[in-house]
């Protein structure tokens, strides 16, 4: 069950029309969302006398019907309530459940199934004030009617949805722009990790057990986390040159296919290990808008059916970076399905939560963009400056130096061929298999080097 609801609030420039019956209300829906909930409860509220739309809320099915009664008490209240904070209560509420057929079962054996939960629905929205205007079920191409009792109009076959892009709700949808996305269970698809038996998924799960072994005691050690936070950022925006590099595909899953192409198995699992750390993630997330948001996205997308296996609670990350950049370009059907796959994750992700609640609640995301621009402004001044200070420093040593100690270097110089002519003539030397000292001190030098990382690592890559 998915505990995460997703609400949306009317918007001010939306184009009126006006809905006939249950057979144009059943169209709409997927047109209000921007998308086909499967396996969904959507509430619509209604204002006025002319039944303007106002907020909508989407929960996903319970599985047992135990849970069916505390759920409808629960989204009767939080539509009623949200409405309430947004300016207005609801004058009535339309309600949907939606659900394909499993194995064996038709259409309207789903209708029967979910009748008791649209009634308990329709009772929870009635013991708050607020009448159920019509109740649908929408399963296998097909919708009924829980409210109207006309069997003429509602027969207990049901009524075939109209074709697409043939109703009033279609031509208007299209002409203000707006597309349905496919279902939820597509878009969700495009953001859950791979199953154990894709190809790939061991070779990933092995780069993340391998790369989690060497990042995570630097992360957790204080020197070591400010390096791999700037191994991992310059890591994603690598990543995301190369995907925006990547041909055009218009087909989505083709599309997703090539960026799961284009991204290593041990470059993935170095910037998914990288994120979790919450200042690392913070710097990701200010590619949220211009040429930066499209690639964002996409890697976003593709690092989160990297988390494969028990990495799985590591994706609340980057889908809450996916819906975060979503919701910053406009994206909100989008976006609601990555927070809400985030809070499934992991329930108590903070940074998902207040990007979920801010979302649902209408709020514009630019207050967020202009803390992020900010934030990334004064560290690029702060940077600026710290290499300037470095070569003050190094310039005033370098002044410092050009007087005595130029003339040091020089008699250094001088004395050095008396030294080794003296040698050459039997003056003392180190013994025979000896080192210089000089070329010793060059050795331990480099290997020393060596030691503090002259070498990459997997996750530098």
């Amino acid at each position: 069950m998915n505990k995460h609801h997703d609400t949306t609030g009317p918007t001010d420039d939306q184009q009126q029309i006006t809905l006939r019956g249950p057979a144009e209300l059943a169209d709409a829906l997927p047109y209000m969302m921007g998308y086909h909930p499967t396996d969904s409860i959507v509430m619509v509220a209604l204002h006025g006398d002319r039944g303007r739309f106002g907020g909508r809320l989407r929960l996903g099915i319970p599985r047992s019907p135990r849970e069916w009664p505390p759920v409808a008490e629960q989204l009767a209240e939080c539509l009623v309530e949200g409405c309430e904070r947004r300016g207005s209560r609801p004058d009535g509420i339309v309600v949907f459940v939606c659900q394909d057929p499993a194995d064996g079962e038709t259409g309207r054996q789903v209708m029967e199934r979910l009748r008791p939960l649209a009634q308990r629905l329709r009772t929870a929205c009635g013991t708050l004030d607020v009448p159920v205007y019509e109740a649908l079920c929408i399963s296998d191409g097909r919708f009924w009617s829980y409210c109207c009792p006309d069997t003429r109009c509602c027969p207990p076959e049901g009524n075939p949805l109209a074709l697409p892009g043939t109703s009033v709700m279609a031509a208007a949808a299209a002409y203000a722009g707006i597309q349905v996305r496919g279902s939820l269970r597509d878009m969700e698809e495009r953001l859950r990790p791979w199953p154990y038996e894709a190809a790939g998924s061991a070779e990933q799960l092995q780069a993340l057990d391998s790369t989690g072994a060497a990042l995570v005691p630097r992360i957790l050690d204080g020197e070591g986390r400010e390096a791999v936070r700037t191994e991992t950022v310059r890591l994603a925006e690598k990543l995301m040159r190369r995907l925006a590099d990547g041909p055009r595909i218009k087909d989505v899953s083709a599309a997703d296919a090539q960026d799961d192409a284009l991204i290593g198995h041990e470059e993935a699992a170095a910037v998914i290990l990288g994120l979790q750390d919450r200042e690392t993630r913070d710097r990701a997330a200010e590619w949220m808008e211009g040429e930066e948001a499209a690639p964002a996205l996409r890697l976003w997308r593709a690092l989160s059916r990297r988390c494969v296996g028990a990495y799985v609670e590591h994706s609340a990350a980057p889908l809450t970076l996916a819906g975060w950049v979503a919701w910053s370009t406009g994206d909100e059907p989008g976006a609601r399905v990555a927070l809400g796959l985030a809070l499934d994750v992991d329930p108590e992700y903070v940074f998902a939560r207040l990007l979920h609640q801010a979302c649902n609640e209408g709020l514009d995301p630019e207050s967020l963009r202009r803390c992020l621009r900010e934030e990334r402004e004064a560290r690029t001044r702060a940077e600026a400056r710290a290499v300037s200070g470095a070569r003050s420093r190094r310039g005033a040593r370098a002044g410092s130096g050009s007087g005595s100690g130029m003339r040091t270097v020089r008699r250094r110089t001088r004395r050095r061929p008396a030294r080794l002519h003296g040698a050459e003539k039997g003056a003392s030397a180190p013994p025979a298999g000896a080192a210089w000292p000089d070329a010793a001190a060059a050795r331990a030098r480099t290997r020393a080097a060596r030691r503090g990382g002259g070498r990459g690592t997997r996750s530098g890559r």
